[in-house]
């Protein structure tokens, strides 16, 4: 085991203070004040390689990045441990800062979590990523005595898990999310690489030059505009109102039941092609435009800020600035700095062979063995009809019953019986009200009030209950597929971090290093004599978590890999 090293950072001052602990929590000794906490945590690093404790990596790490010579090799994050703890004790949701485990642990008033900064509810005047008040400890309490006594606390209830084997995923659990939050500092410190000015010339392309008064709309956008108009009989309306396209569209004969781009492509009329233009324009220009570039991409760099577990199922969030989809059209901004490359990695059909290896399902399993899944699904069992092949087991994943997709989940039923077994095993549990979990023990949320209302109430239960009973079903049968892809991502991500690290370099700045991250593809920035060693590593890396996650499983998780100068080259 590494050491451990309790770290609480000096609010007012570069500083902190420092405590080292046994595996169990327990201090080996008495806190350390030190002048320069950055100069202090990397000498320890270097001598000892401590798994370092601290209240949230955000606040912890982030702020320590400009000033470590390296990166730190391992964590314990308090508060992302704390909520994956709660959640798997049946309290979902529950406050998780530092200030909320130690006040429990004390038999204190729980405070409530702050809100994310940069979401809807927090205040975008005041910088808050940073203040000590994030913590939420009661006035008076000791931050170091604080972080030992909960992490101490957490380390006893991951011992109390009752079963070895669900233990040992959750310490994986535990570890990959940890990692996760080093990874998402690091890509926020060093930043995508951004060619600002292939991205202006690709808006002005695009929607026409910048517009020069501030939110005025750019040029092609509202020729666009007034062409949609004309379109429609010349009436003005405005293209952003979801009301007024729709009554535009009827009092031109067309009955739409929304403004999806599904539903205008099946409109004949020529304003419909149109309004999908314009929505398409809008959206770039609304998300990825010239105001996201100031925002975003200062430097050189889009510095993505990613909220680590933010959503129930173990996928991470984001803070703004879309984060999480890069439209493929701007990805010719994404261009490597001189003498590096980009190594991109994106998991092939990764929550199929999800379900062959939590299954168990040795026909799926084979059938996941490599190559195109929904090929050799055909081929086994859709008569070649790789269409079929794919909305069927889509549909088991997803649990769509509607239209001609009954006969296609028999037939998946009679050939793979342990696949489908184990989705709907799933939907009943959630269902009957019950929670799910991923494969390393990340807890779904719990039945809703509303839910148990209308299911359990014999005056009630009818119609209204049972949409809600299979809308549950559905999402637990989703659940512990999409759960456990993020538990593999997770781990794959923890893994490709280490080897990166031990690639031989000249130095820190000549370190390849991951810069963007979503869901199931990796992004890394290596010097270009590294590329070939990076793609090696990342297929390693892979491999390594298919292992960790799923144990002794024949299903593989083939990665499409891609060396290259510019993002939009890899696809």
């Amino acid at each position: 085991m590494a050491p451990r090293t309790a770290l609480a950072p000096d609010p007012h001052g570069p500083g902190g203070r420092l405590q080292p602990l046994d595996d169990a929590g327990t201090p080996l000794g008495p806190p350390e004040k030190v002048p320069d906490l950055a100069a202090a945590v990397a000498a320890r690093e270097a001598a000892e390689h401590s798994r370092w404790v601290w209240a949230a990596t955000d606040s912890a790490y982030a702020p320590l990045l400009p000033r470590l010579p390296d990166r730190l090799a391992r964590c314990h994050d308090l508060r992302l441990v704390e909520a994956l703890l709660l959640a798997h004790e049946g309290r979902f949701g529950a406050p998780r800062s530092l200030g909320a485990a130690w006040s429990r642990l004390r038999g204190l008033p729980v405070p409530d979590d702050l809100p994310e900064p940069g979401s809807a509810e927090a205040d975008d005047g005041q910088d808050t990523l940073f203040a000590p008040d994030r913590l939420q400890l009661p006035p008076g309490a000791d931050p170091l005595t604080a972080v030992v006594a909960v992490h101490a606390e957490q380390q006893r209830r991951l011992a109390a898990i009752a079963d070895p084997a669900a233990r040992h995923r959750f310490r994986l659990l535990v570890a990959a999310e940890s990692a996760g939050a080093l990874v998402a500092a690091e890509i926020a410190y060093d930043g995508l690489p951004w060619r600002a000015d292939v991205h202006d010339q690709l808006l002005t392309e695009l929607l026409g030059p910048r517009p020069t008064v501030p939110g005025a709309q750019p040029r092609l956008l509202a020729d666009l505009s007034v062409e949609l108009q004309q379109a429609l009989g010349g009436r003005p309306f405005n293209p952003d109102s979801h009301t007024q396209v729709l009554r535009a569209f009827a009092e031109n004969g067309i009955q739409l039941g929304s403004t999806r781009s599904w539903e205008l492509k099946g409109v004949a009329h020529p304003a419909a092609a149109l309004l999908i233009r314009y929505k398409e324009l809008s959206r770039i220009h609304a998300a990825h435009g010239w105001a996201w570039q100031d925002a975003w991409a200062r430097g050189g760099r889009f510095r993505p800020e990613y909220v680590v577990g933010g959503v129930v199922s173990g996928r991470w969030a984001s803070r703004g600035g879309g984060a999480l989809q890069i439209p493929r059209i701007l990805r010719r901004a994404v261009v490597a700095d001189p003498g590096w490359l980009l190594v991109v990695a994106d998991a092939a059909q990764l929550e199929p062979r999800v379900l062959a290896a939590l299954s168990q399902d040795a026909g799926l399993a084979r059938t996941a063995a490599g190559g195109d899944l929904y090929e050799a699904l055909a081929a086994n069992a859709f008569q070649g009809d790789r269409d079929k092949a794919k909305l069927g087991l889509l549909g088991a994943m997803y649990g769509q019953t509607s239209g001609d997709i009954g006969p296609l989940l028999n037939t998946l039923r009679h050939r793979y019986p342990a696949a489908m077994g184990y989705v709907e095993a799933a939907a009943r549990t959630g269902e009957d009200g019950g929670v799910v979990a991923s494969r390393l023990g990340r807890v779904c949320p719990p039945a809703s009030a509303e839910f148990l209302d209308l299911t359990e109430a014999p005056d009630t239960a009818g119609e209204a209950g049972g949409r809600q009973a299979r809308a549950r079903g559905r999402f637990t049968r989703n659940f512990v597929i999409q759960a456990s892809a993020a538990d593999w991502a997770l781990a794959l991500l923890a893994a490709l971090r280490r080897r990166l690290g031990e690639l031989p370099t000249a130095g820190p700045a000549e370190r390849p290093h991951l810069v963007f991250f979503q869901h199931d593809e990796v992004i890394v920035h290596t010097p270009a004599n590294l590329a070939d060693e990076v793609a090696a590593a990342v297929a390693e890396a892979a491999d390594e978590a298919r292992r960790l996650v799923f144990g002794d499983t024949p299903v593989r998780f083939p990665l499409t890999t891609a060396v290259v100068d510019c993002y939009a080259d890899a696809k």
